[in-house]
């Protein structure tokens, strides 16, 4: 494959980069978790539908242009939910919803009116009745619906309904989740699109983690360059470069394999085995490279007022977001065992 980002990946990305660095906010203290000023804005700029269909007044592109936008929202550590309501929830409205559920769920959350939210396990359904609970359900406490997996089908479910209930949950570094509890719930079914769903949040969250350990990295690099110790920087010092080094080799992993998985999705091949090696490398390495941040840049590394402390929680959050590394491999090597 070719790994260079094409002319509306690269366009996309940097039109996502203008707007974050100018109306981004940050809340040190993790009261906040959704910035909804961010996500009206990023929908009048166009970049929230760009890469829809064009049926849907989109700008026609697909996955990997999202992931360019997912890339830039890691950088920024931006408090919107582009990969819950956009790659995994919209994208599955316009593939496999009717005409009239796009009118009322997809249109409102392109022009960053509405979020939509993704409950991918702990539930059962009888007769389009849903059951059930999912705690930290990402962006859940600001969700205006839900699409919620049972084995074998997935529903769409308004959280106004009858038997939903939503409870804030507070995570690492944001108050932003939600405990999903449903009792005999109403949804509209949408298939059996549940692995459809997973393939593409673990691509969109390994695209985010790209963004969030780029960002470290640079901003380590950039401290390790002019802080000072016995009058050396210590980025002149061997242990530090060698840190350094191993972090760059985890950042390009986590490129080359996200962008792998990413293209074989969009290309409609085989993806399991590629998306479970980018969530692995996206999980492994966001750990080695957050820790590495924090140790390089010493004690401002856990203050968390500081910048830094953003892109430690954020790489933590997302290496066990829709399953660690560990989970992810073994079922892959369950699925490769049942189909030999």
């Amino acid at each position: 494959m070719d790994f260079t980002p094409s002319e509306a990946s690269a366009d996309l990305a940097a039109l996502t980069r203008r707007i974050l660095a100018d109306k981004v906010t940050h809340d040190p203290h993790g009261t906040g978790g959704f910035d909804a000023p961010l996500w009206t804005a990023l929908g009048q700029a166009g970049v929230l539908d760009a890469a829809l269909p064009s049926s849907l007044g989109g700008g026609g592109f697909g996955l990997l242009e999202q992931c360019a936008v997912l890339t830039e929202i890691g950088r920024a550590v931006a408090a919107v939910p582009y990969l819950t309501s956009i790659t995994m929830a919209a994208s599955a409205l316009a593939e496999f919803g009717t005409p009239e559920l796009v009118d009322r769920w997809v249109l409102p959350v392109l022009r960053g009116e509405r979020v939509l939210a993704v409950a991918l396990s702990g539930f059962t359904a009888s007769d389009g009745r849903l059951s059930g609970t999912e705690s930290a359900v990402a962006f859940g406490a600001f969700a205006n619906g839900f699409l919620v997996a049972v084995p074998g089908e997935v529903f769409l479910v308004d959280a106004a309904a009858p038997g939903v209930t939503v409870r804030p949950q507070q995570t690492v570094d944001h108050a932003d989740a939600g405990l999903l509890e449903l009792s005999e719930a109403p949804g509209i079914s949408l298939g059996d699109i549940g692995e459809w769903l997973r393939l593409r949040g673990t691509v969109g969250v390994c695209a985010q983690q790209l963004g969030v350990v780029e960002r470290a990295l640079e901003l380590t690099a950039a401290y390790a360059a002019e802080r000072k110790q016995f009058d050396h920087v210590i980025g002149g010092f061997q242990a530090v470069r060698q840190r350094l080094a191993d972090a760059y080799v985890d950042v390009e992993a986590v490129r080359l394999t996200s962008l792998q998985a990413a293209w074989r999705l969009a290309s409609d091949l085989p993806a399991a085995e590629a998306a479970a090696t980018a969530k692995f490398w996206a999980a492994e390495a966001g750990h080695r490279v957050a820790h590495t941040t924090v140790h390089v840049h010493g004690g401002v590394g856990i203050d968390v007022d500081h910048v830094v402390h953003r892109y430690f929680v954020a790489a933590k959050r997302l290496e066990f977001l829709l399953g660690p590394a560990t989970s992810q491999l073994l079922a892959l090597g369950d699925q490769l065992a049942a189909d030999a």
